[in-house]
This record gives C-alpha cells, structure tokens and sequence, in this order.
C-alpha cells in the first residue's frame, strides 16, 4: 500500500505563488511516475504536471511556464511551484503515484485563487 498526503493549498491572490507538498508512504518499488491533477467545481479532473521515475516531465498546456513539478527522493515527495496564479488555477489538487498495476490518490488540498 502507499499513502500520499498534500499539504501547501491556500488562499491566495491573483500572481502570486503557492508550493503544494506530496509526502508518498509505503513501498516505491516499481513507481512509474508521480502526478498533479485538479478538480475545479463542476469540472472533471485534468492532469496538471506529471514527473516519471526518470525525471521527465510534462505539463497542460494551460500552466506550462507557470508551474514546475519536482521530486526529492530521498524523502519521497514531489512538489508543485505554482506561480503567476490565476483565478482560474483554483481547485482542489490531488497528488498521484502510477504503478503498473494501480494508481493511488491523496486527498487533496484546496487552492483558491482570489482577491
């Protein structure tokens, strides 16, 4: 079994900047990737950025120059620079681990973008 838990979400405002964390427990043998996906209200959820165990990573179209992904594997956690936010941005994002036979799911962490 593996646990992610998020933590970083917040109020904030129109650019300004947020890191999520994403603290992975439990066996990393064979980990695929790790991933940023959000659910805004009414919306289905979307990928935001994505990280492979190799160190690629991808990015919507819609945060690309914005957002950066990274990892720290001595402690397990990937996290999420979010900058130039917009009121779009605001969701709630949930951290992904991809294994070859499932994926896992934190809980989520809200992030609201306002003034």
């Amino acid at each position: 079994q593996v646990q992610l838990v998020e933590s970083g979400g917040d109020l904030v405002q129109p650019g300004g900047s947020l890191r999520l964390s994403c603290a992975a427990s439990g066996s990393m043998f064979r980990i695929l990737g790790m991933s940023w996906h959000r659910q805004a209200p009414g919306k289905q959820r979307e990928l935001v950025a994505g990280i492979t165990s190799g160190g690629r990573t991808n990015y919507a179209d819609s945060v690309e120059g914005r957002f950066t992904i990274s990892r720290d594997n001595a402690k397990n956690t990937v996290y999420l620079q979010m900058n130039s936010l917009k009121p779009e941005d605001t969701a709630v994002y949930y951290c992904s681990a991809s294994f070859p036979l499932r994926n896992y799911w934190g809980q989520g962490t809200q992030v609201t973008v306002s003034s």
